[in-house]
């Protein structure tokens, strides 16, 4: 009776099943073979909700194995119908173009901004500018970095690539970053210098309002400012040459991908995506789902990891968080706190708390930093949109 109101009740069956096969008194001396007698108990099976069970790494050991079946014979299936169509020289045409004098006019030329925001930053702890003044005169200076490069890649973007004006309004997008992060710390720094006086060695004036020390911070895998790095005791080699072999690989397998899987999807459509029929678009889009998704992870592990770190361990950079367990996020918001840590902090630093100690509600807040992201993704992209391929 006891079994069947377990059972009734959804819980576990095994313990009462073998307290009925034991019987009430088990304090005598029993047979030797009175433990066999009884082999079946009342269970759940493993699968089922009740049976209590967690340990299922066989079970993903054998999904990952067809997954690499399913994807060996897509990729062997693509060589057989399209051949060998990598080719790295086609790569970096699409990169650099036919020169890549212009691109490193435009990474030579942003180095005005910095000193400008270097200049203005030292005014303001002089005192030779108010800090109105300097504010916007920092908002000019920012201003600029966003209109000089989209304006250069728009007038001559008959002789300039596609990649490499992508590449170059990131690096602008990400210097702009940079020196917004730089200039508000350094005033926070210089509040605390009013305040305190000279009680605080780290904290003197122009301590640390040095170009080597900007120069740092811009190299630095951060956005976010700070005077006193952590820093590591020494470059260690073998983590340079780990972080460089892996950036040759995975740059070789996103070009392979591109080239050898991607490629061929659009050539095999004579019309245009918009002229598709509606089977056709999601074929279209089922086909490009599997390639996309690889590119989205390795341009992942190649920039959030390989890169950051390399530049990280020649620096001696101490800080190497630069994402969470993003693969354990259970809502969209924990996903993207842990997908660019870095940029995250930024946000958190810059927008949100100085927001709310605006006196803006946590909603606003929110849609100033949808705007906010809008524009920096508008920005980066403007001139690639626009650009003739």
């Amino acid at each position: 009776m006891s079994v069947t109101k377990a059972y009734l009740r959804g819980e576990s069956l095994s313990q009462s099943g073998e307290d009925a096969c034991r019987g009430a008194d088990s304090s005598l001396q029993e047979p030797y073979y009175m433990e066999m007698l009884c082999c079946h108990s009342v269970q759940d099976s493993l699968l089922s909700s009740n049976s209590r069970f967690t340990n299922y790494r066989g079970i993903l050991n054998w999904i990952v194995i067809l997954l690499i079946l399913t994807y060996a014979h897509l990729f062997l299936e693509n060589f057989i119908q399209h051949g060998f169509l990598i080719d790295l020289k086609k790569a970096l045409e699409l990169l650099i173009g036919d020169s890549y004098w212009p691109y490193l006019y435009l990474l030579l030329a942003a180095n005005i901004l910095p000193i400008m925001s270097l200049i203005l930053v030292k005014s303001q702890s002089k005192g030779s500018l108010s800090s109105p003044l300097a504010y916007w005169l920092h908002i000019g200076n920012l201003l600029l970095l966003a209109v000089f490069p989209t304006s250069i890649i728009l007038h001559f973007k008959t002789s300039l690539s596609t990649g490499g004006a992508l590449l170059v309004l990131l690096s602008y997008t990400i210097l702009g970053l940079k020196l917004h992060s730089y200039q508000q710390v350094s005033r926070w720094y210089g509040e605390m210098e009013r305040t305190q006086g000279t009680k605080t060695e780290i904290l003197q004036k122009n301590d640390g309002i040095t170009l080597c020390d900007l120069y740092y911070f811009i190299l630095a895998p951060t956005l976010c400012y700070q005077r006193d790095f952590p820093r590591t005791p020494r470059v260690r080699a073998n983590v340079v040459l780990q972080s460089l072999v892996e950036m040759v690989i995975f740059t070789q397998l996103i070009v392979g991908i591109m080239q050898q899987w991607i490629d061929p999807i659009f050539e095999r459509s004579k019309k245009t995506f918009a002229d598709m029929e509606i089977a056709a678009r999601v074929e279209h889009l089922v086909e490009l789902a599997t390639p996309t998704h690889f590119l989205w992870l390795m341009f992942f592990f190649l920039f959030s990891h390989s890169y950051l770190n390399f530049i990280a361990e020649l620096l001696q950079f101490g800080d190497r968080h630069f994402y969470g367990d993003w693969w354990n996020a259970d809502t969209l918001g924990s996903f993207w706190r842990n997908w660019n840590v870095p940029f995250q902090r930024w946000i958190q630093r810059h927008v949100y708390e100085p927001s709310l100690k605006k006196k803006l509600s946590t909603k606003q807040a929110d849609i100033l930093i949808f705007i906010i992201v809008s524009v920096l993704l508008e920005v980066s992209s403007m001139g690639v949109s626009q650009h003739d391929v």
